[in-house]
């Protein structure tokens, strides 16, 4: 399986995870404030791979009934 998408699903397992234990209460001041710091970060790594593809995306065209795929940058 290809690294990014098990990279970007496990980024999304984790944040889940620290959502839910945040929400729960089961945690201390000082670890939410670590988790939450921890979830902002995969968040955004998320949030950059999601525009990534969505960027990537929009550049395939078709093309008398060929699937062209322009470079991106």
């Amino acid at each position: 399986m290809n690294k990014d998408k098990n990279n970007f699903e496990d980024n999304l397992k984790k944040l889940e995870e620290i959502v839910e234990k945040l929400e729960n209460g089961d945690v201390d001041l000082e670890e939410s404030v670590k988790l939450y710091e921890e979830g902002m970060k995969l968040k955004k790594s998320c949030e950059e791979k999601l525009k990534s593809i969505e960027s990537q995306i929009k550049k395939i065209k078709q093309d008398n009934n060929k699937i062209l795929k322009e470079d991106f940058k």
